[in-house]
Parts: structure tokens; C-alpha cells; sequence
């Protein structure tokens, strides 16, 4: 099986950042222990817009995560901490 890339645009909500990111660490440390996923997180300079770069081990691994009561409670509370700008669900390779 191969990996699944995705994209989430995300822009912590005024205030909210430090708990943002706290929270962001948190599942991604889930994420990454279950060997559902690997992130990379990167911030616009110009903005306070974030861009989760996520590379799903498989496409049971994305299920399993979306099923996991953990990870659940983490989307939850940044739910609460994060205006979702976009969210690219799967990419294909393209060779060039």
C-alpha cells in the first residue's frame, strides 16, 4: 500500500494559537504513535495561516484514524481553536 497525501489550510482563531498548537502537537504525537500518519507543519510568513502537510500510511490507516475515540477528541477540541480554511483530502503522483 502506498501513502495518501493531504493538505488541511488552517488559521488559529485570535488568542488561540498557543492552545492551537498544543493541541496540534498532541495529535500528531497520536497520529504518528498509532502509525496512522506523518505531519509536517509549516506557517505562512505573511499570514497566520498554517499548512498540515499529512502523508497517511494507507488508506486503512486514514480509516482507522478517523474511527480512533483519541484522534476524535483531538479534531474536537481544535475545532474549537482553529478556522479550517481548505481541506485536500488526496492527491495523486503525477510524473513528470
Amino acid at each position: 500500500m502506498s501513502e495518501i497525501f493531504s493538505i488541511a489550510v488552517f488559521e488559529p482563531l485570535e488568542g488561540k494559537e498557543q492552545e492551537a498548537m498544543e493541541t496540534l502537537r498532541g495529535l500528531v504525537r497520536v497520529l504518528s504513535e498509532k502509525n496512522y500518519s506523518r505531519d509536517f507543519l509549516y506557517r505562512d510568513r505573511a499570514s497566520h495561516r498554517y499548512l498540515d502537510l499529512r502523508y497517511w500510511s494507507s488508506e486503512k490507516a486514514r480509516q482507522d484514524a478517523h474511527e480512533d475515540p483519541q484522534v476524535h477528541n483531538y479534531w474536537a477540541r481544535l475545532g474549537n481553536l482553529v478556522r479550517i480554511e481548505q481541506v485536500f483530502e488526496t492527491f495523486d503522483p503525477v510524473n513528470l
